[in-house]
């Protein structure tokens, strides 16, 4: 009941603040939007007609990156915003306990970064006019499992962003890594599976190109995805809390 109580009011607080500034959220996606379209503009106008043998993949490609730094970006950006407001050491005295709010809030900006790739991938699809196998019961574990490798990686910069408060620079190094990661050839390199995004891409990639659905996928290849989610975000849940006991000690939790 508690729990529920918890998860209602950080949905609550996440709502109100993306509808109270609806310029903010509305500029976020539509730069999303502008960042493909010159993408595919831009790619006809260079290479003409051979980018259509690789739009599927790119359009699949961007929305998943879409999501993945949505997903992993919202804790740091949380705690950074909670720290200028003052309230951060309010949340740490709460009664739920820490680290079960911020992984709440986790949840919640999990939810919020489904909604932004969904609008984006509805976007690309009527801009290009490309079609790709969208079934829910595939798609959604597909993306939930992926994402929470990058919901790991999200723990371990929303640690360091409590200890070392502003590194918004090192958001953009790891955007770019995590272009890589979705591109990543897994196929040809098998030991690329273990990395964050690579092995959910890959999958995804052919569930929405090729029509693959989740029960025709190897249990191996599940078994991947699955231990990557579980094992990053496990991992990244625990430096996260090493950090907040860290930033406790030093007396730096609030400070900006």
């Amino acid at each position: 009941m508690r729990t529920t109580v918890l998860v209602s009011a950080i949905a609550r607080k996440q709502l109100i603040l993306l509808t109270r500034y609806p310029l903010n959220t509305a500029s976020q996606l539509v730069g999303l939007y502008i960042f493909f379209a010159l993408l595919f503009f831009g790619g006809q106008a260079i290479g003409g007609p051979a980018i259509g043998e690789s739009l599927s993949g790119l359009i699949v490609g961007f929305f998943l990156f879409t999501m993945s730094v949505t997903a992993y970006a919202g804790l740091s950006w949380a705690l950074t915003r909670e720290a200028q407001w003052g309230t951060l050491e309010q949340l740490y005295m709460s009664p739920y306990g820490f680290g079960r709010v911020m992984a709440v809030t986790v949840g919640v900006n999990l939810l919020v970064s489904l909604a932004y790739g969904g609008f984006i991938l509805a976007s690309m699809l009527l801009t290009t006019g490309r079609t790709l196998t969208v079934d829910p019961l595939t798609i959604v574990p597909l993306v939930v499992l992926t994402l929470g490798s990058a919901i790991g990686v999200g723990f371990v910069f929303g640690g360091l962003a409590l200890v070392y408060k502003r590194i918004e620079n090192v958001f953009q190094l790891v955007q770019f890594g995590f272009i890589l990661l979705i591109a990543a050839p897994v196929d040809a390199y098998p030991f690329l599976r273990a990395f964050p995004l690579a092995q959910g891409g890959n999958l995804l990639q052919r569930a929405m190109r090729d029509g693959v659905h989740l029960w025709e996928f190897a249990p191996t290849e599940l078994f991947v995805l699955v231990a990557t989610a579980v094992g990053y975000t496990v991992l990244g849940y625990l430096f996260f809390q090493r950090s907040s006991d860290k930033a406790r000690r030093d007396g730096v939790l609030g400070h900006y």
